[in-house]
């Protein structure tokens, strides 16, 4: 088999398959900064081939910005969400913002003085504005350093969204050598849940693949709605999820195996 055979086996018996695909770290390796833009083409070869099907929808729901993900991935047909969910395009073109920026900007704009200043001269730190959200990601710095400025954006973050009167509509996202001041609603799970009432596709098995904390959210409302859940990581790890895949390789191997079933038909 070129996947778990109890995934393929429960994919194969479905009729339809709506597909809800996290980008960095799931459908492609990291890039060196969140922002840049590398394009695969391969990736989106793959993509084209997988929403050409009637019996497929595919979702791309990202962290990245919506227009990092629709230069990523121009492919017709796609349903793409940047900002977890908060900015979705749909796949005529239409786009939805599920929330006022003007609300949150000026919160944004508070804290993002202080963060820069808090990495200005240290190596390894690179603060990315979302539009939506702050992310300060410290892949590249030492473990004590990224310790020590993390907490202290924290501290001021927190101090931000206090004197803002932001804590209700505002968060803070921890993960490893990561932090983000994001907006509540922004959140894979709401993504997902979003899409699932608004744009129902009757009779499809509903599938999640991701590789991180926030796709945990996304994980729990595609079980919900009796999905599947597939995390993606090189060794077995506490997850919400009912199947693994080592890496985005992986994950493409087995996107190529749905298309391959989809070809036998007549269900998949």
């Amino acid at each position: 088999m070129s996947f778990d055979e109890g995934l393929e086996s429960q994919i194969a018996r479905s009729e339809k398959l709506w597909l809800f695909l996290d980008y960095d770290g799931t459908l492609a390796g990291f890039a060196p900064t969140p922002d840049d833009i590398l394009i695969d083409q391969e990736l989106i070869d793959l993509l084209s081939r997988l929403v050409s099907s009637p019996r497929l929808r595919l979702a791309v729901v990202s962290g990245r910005r919506l227009s990092h993900v629709r230069e990523l991935l121009p492919v017709p047909g796609l349903f793409l969400a940047g900002a977890y969910g908060i900015e979705i395009q749909l796949p005529n073109g239409e786009q939805i913002q599920r929330m006022d920026l003007a609300s949150i900007r000026p919160v944004l704009e508070s804290i993002k003085p202080g963060w820069q200043k808090l990495i200005a001269g240290r190596q390894g730190f690179y603060l990315e504005d979302k539009g939506w959200s702050l992310a300060l990601h410290a892949r590249f710095a030492t473990d004590e350093d990224a310790g020590r400025v993390l907490s202290a954006a924290r501290s001021l973050a927190e101090e931000h969204l206090r004197l803002g009167a932001a804590m209700e509509i505002m968060h803070l996202l921890g993960g490893h050598k990561f932090l983000e001041v994001s907006p509540r609603a922004a959140d894979k799970g709401h993504a997902v849940e979003f899409l699932l009432e608004r744009f129902p596709f009757p009779g499809a098995l509903s599938v999640m693949v991701g590789d991180d904390d926030k796709d945990e959210l996304a994980f729990e409302r595609i079980n919900a709605y009796g999905g599947i859940s597939i995390v993606v990581s090189p060794v077995p790890r506490p997850s919400h999820a009912h199947f693994r895949l080592a890496s985005p390789l992986k994950v493409r191997r087995c996107l190529e195996s749905i298309i391959h079933l989809n070809n036998e038909g007549p269900a998949f």
